[in-house]
């Protein structure tokens, strides 16, 4: 092979690799992340419960107010929050949710018989649930089966 053609075929494989390099970039920026943070909107008057998984959305009128509260499940095991309620203003409300107990508990909101918002269940860590919520009455519980009925629940008081 003559020194000429060798050079012909250097830049083909350049540019091949190149094109390929180029191709699995763009792969990997399509892929983007997830947040792990649970997010929902809702208002009170939701008739239907959120799709597989934890978001909702639908529009509100409260706007601007936000109220940042935290709730935590027994660490001793007891099937209990800390609260059984909690008082938030009407708009953006965020709910840090603790569990440092050996069982899986969540935070699920609802109204009216219908999910607004919930966490994944999980043990040992914490989860933030942010909601956007007009004025109402909420019920909160833990959906693990059997931690509601014993006890796992409280009301949520959106002003």
């Amino acid at each position: 092979m003559s020194p000429h053609a060798a050079s012909r075929r250097k830049p083909r494989i350049t540019i091949g690799a190149t094109i390929a390099l180029s191709a699995a970039l763009l792969a990997l920026a399509g892929c983007g992340s997830s947040s792990s943070s649970s997010s929902s909107s809702s208002s009170p008057t939701t008739s239907s419960a959120p799709a597989a998984g934890t978001t909702s959305s639908t529009s509100s009128s409260a706007a601007g107010a936000s109220s940042s509260l935290s709730l935590a499940a027994d660490p001793s095991g007891q099937l209990k929050y800390d609260k059984s309620t909690l008082t938030a203003k009407a708009g953006k409300v965020s709910i840090a949710f603790t569990n440092q107990a050996a069982l899986a508990h969540n935070l699920t909101v609802e109204s009216g018989g219908s999910v607004v918002g919930a966490t994944p269940s999980f043990e040992g860590g914490s989860k933030t649930l942010s909601l956007t919520l007009k004025a109402g009455t909420y019920k909160f519980y833990c959906s693990v089966p059997g931690h509601r009925q014993a006890g796992m629940e409280g009301t949520l008081t959106v002003q």
